[in-house]
């Protein structure tokens, strides 16, 4: 009975070995994060200031300002930008969207009261979203390791070489009074982050591993964009007369907090660009 006892936990023992080796070897990095223990950590010290500082401005200046006030201040911010946006779209070869780009700044520079009035929008312009790390993918650049820079949130290599030119171009550092650039630059941060008030509990509903969420979410949005919508995505084929179609639906970072908070989300927390994302069907 003793002998029959010992062989039984023996081949107990031999079957949990067997399995975590299993396991360990089913386990492997992800390709696209080989800095994951440092980015990890950047990602909660970003999620504290996020917490402590960050949003809680956020959700006074929502509760302080009234919808229509928070609009225009959104529209002068967007206003700043689109010179930027312009450029790399002609950069990109995009010249109808950079010249309708600079078309909307000077419109709404006028018209529109220095940009606090959507004039160029309601006159059938759209407002497009383009910065140096798109441009530079477009010119083939890679996109490199994932990587969590501190205030600035989640990047890629290629978008954290960008980034200075991005943050300088959208920034009000041409304005000399120093408190003046100072507001203009803190209300940017408050702004973007109220932006996404709204969708924390999805995040927090939907994400088992907030990190994971936050990382594969501003990975496919950035190849999104890069692309302007025409990545391939590719489907598992559990059953062939099932299985989606290529060119079918795509999840999408339209989230346009999200996209701004990638030029200039200084204190921001990389957790909350993973809130909104919106389905678009490409052809």
């Amino acid at each position: 009975m003793r002998n029959v006892f010992r062989s039984s936990r023996a081949g107990l023992v031999a079957a949990a070995l067997s399995a975590a080796l299993a396991t360990g070897c089913a386990t492997t990095a992800n390709p696209d994060d080989p800095l994951e223990g440092y980015n990890r950590a950047m990602f909660g010290f970003n999620e504290q200031v996020d917490k402590v500082v960050i949003k809680p401005a956020a959700q006074v200046y929502e509760a302080v300002l009234p919808h229509p006030v928070r609009t225009g201040v959104g529209n002068v911010l967007g206003n700043l930008g689109d010179p930027w946006v312009a450029l790399n779209n002609l950069l990109q070869g995009k010249v109808a969207e950079g010249m309708g780009d600079l078309m909307r700044f000077a419109l709404n520079s006028t018209w529109g009261l220095l940009g606090l009035l959507d004039v160029a929008g309601e006159a059938g312009l759209p407002k497009h979203d383009e910065d140096l790390g798109q441009t530079l993918g477009r010119w083939g650049v890679g996109e490199g390791a994932y990587i969590v820079l501190p205030f600035f949130g989640p990047r890629t290599v290629r978008d954290a070489v960008a980034l200075p030119a991005d943050f300088i171009a959208n920034e009000p550092f041409s304005i000399d009074h120093v408190a003046t650039r100072n507001t203009v630059l803190g209300t940017r941060v408050v702004h973007l982050r109220s932006t996404l008030l709204g969708a924390d509990r999805t995040l927090e509903e939907a994400a088992l591993d907030r990190y994971v969420f936050v990382r594969d979410f501003y990975l496919e949005q950035r190849r999104y964009k890069v692309s302007d919508g025409r990545q391939e995505r590719v489907y598992e084929d559990f059953d062939e007369q099932s299985a989606a179609p290529p060119g079918g639906d795509i999840d999408t970072a339209a989230a346009s907090a999200v996209g701004n908070l990638e030029h200039a989300d200084i204190g921001a927390s990389p957790a909350t660009a993973g809130r909104r994302v919106a389905r678009q069907s490409v052809q």
